[in-house]
């Protein structure tokens, strides 16, 4: 029934591909930002990013003139940091240079687990290697996200996906997934915020991970048509999107006029 639906109190935003595609913003992705943060719900950006530090990612943003603030981000190396903590794990890191601030104080010698992320500059035969030989004898395998492929400005590019599922498949091992689409990511995220996934909204450009994972954790999902959609996403995913839109203002849009 309409009348006993819950009050939406929070919005979860992806990044990349949603409010930006590298050093270039969404067309008034920052004003609709503004006007969200104007209504009566929380913001959280949620992001897979791992190719950069949240302190450097943060400044990216700042320089595109999006208003937010560095504990308003949520990433999943923050997620991959939190298992590290808990399991007091000796990880070899396969993460950009770029990425390493986030993993500052973990001890990373003589490891006995591996973490991987999106680390084009690292992701050769020797290292890659090093990493296969670690697993097979018996360290466990932590992934921070497994994403297909995302945008770059120069078209389509391979996320971690491909890498992870290449050494789950050369040792006969499944890796934890530490990031979006996994239902204890969103539910960390929402945590922070003291509201539960009926009460939320999650807006990104990935239908699998952002809205599909969004969507299994009880949040409602909104797919937009920029960065790394491709025709017929929505479709890939069940149940569908709660709504498909052009972009990032028109998602706002929507929220503001019929989900509060």
């Amino acid at each position: 029934m309409a009348g006993s639906r819950r009050a939406l109190k929070a919005v979860l935003i992806d990044l990349s591909g949603t409010l930006h595609i590298e050093d270039t913003a969404v067309p008034g992705a920052q004003e609709a930002l503004k006007r969200l943060r104007q209504a009566s719900v929380t913001v959280k950006f949620v992001t897979n990013t791992t190719k950069e530090c949240k302190r450097v990612l943060l400044e990216r943003l700042q320089r595109l003139h999006f208003d937010l603030e560095e504990k308003e981000i949520f990433t999943s190396l923050s997620a991959a940091r939190n298992l590290l903590e808990q399991k007091q794990h000796r990880p070899l890191l396969l993460v950009e240079d770029s990425a390493l601030d986030d993993f500052k104080g973990i001890d990373c010698s003589d490891p006995n687990a591996v973490v991987i992320g999106l680390a084009p500059d690292h992701f050769n035969y020797q290292t890659l290697n090093k990493a296969f030989r670690l697993v097979l004898e018996g360290a466990p395998l932590i992934a921070i996200h497994k994403a297909r492929y995302y945008k770059r400005s120069d078209g389509l590019a391979l996320g971690p996906g491909p890498f992870v599922t290449g050494l789950e498949y050369a040792t006969d091992t499944k890796a934890t997934v530490v990031g979006k689409p996994e239902r204890t990511f969103f539910l960390q995220a929402l945590a922070e915020l003291g509201c539960c996934p009926e009460e939320a909204v999650m807006i990104g450009d990935d239908a699998r991970d952002d809205v599909g994972g969004a969507q299994n954790a009880g949040m409602k999902g909104i797919l937009v048509r920029t960065g790394k959609y491709r025709g017929g996403d929505e479709g890939k995913i069940t149940p569908p999107p709660h709504l498909t839109c052009d972009s990032f203002p028109e998602a706002v849009e929507h929220i503001l006029q019929t989900l509060l």
